[in-house]
């Protein structure tokens, strides 16, 4: 399973170049600004992502906490930990996480992408 098969959406924190990027790539992903009235609460960005089977990928360790706060099992969040700034690094490590994790993407789960590594765990987090 591949990233096209999925769907993602960006919270604003993730570049236009990011997603651009991975549109060109063939990527099913939108911003929070294309599809949520701004500012929209992390609590709306799960909601929405919940109920359009999206894959959150955000910058902001906020959601992890509120999912495992929550108990749900949807939905699968990806969090960026770079230390590059550069928005075209970014869809390079998204390329490989996702490509590494995807089956697991679809059945939930958090995903921890740094400049080397690829951490994931299941949902719901006890």
């Amino acid at each position: 399973m591949q990233g096209p098969l999925l769907q993602f959406l960006a919270d604003m924190n993730i570049s236009p170049v990011t997603v651009e990027e991975l549109r060109r790539a063939v990527w099913d992903i939108v911003r929070v600004s294309e599809r949520l009235d701004r500012p929209a609460s992390d609590q709306e960005i799960l909601s929405f992502a919940r109920a359009n089977s999206r894959v959150v990928v955000s910058h902001d360790l906020d959601f992890s906490s509120l999912l495992a706060l929550a108990g749900h099992n949807s939905p699968s969040l990806i969090t960026l930990r770079l230390t590059s700034a550069d928005p075209l690094f970014a869809p390079v490590r998204l390329k490989e996480a996702v490509q590494a994790s995807a089956s697991i993407l679809a059945k939930g789960c958090v995903v921890t992408v740094d400049d080397q590594t690829v951490r994931v765990r299941e949902l719901p987090m006890g």
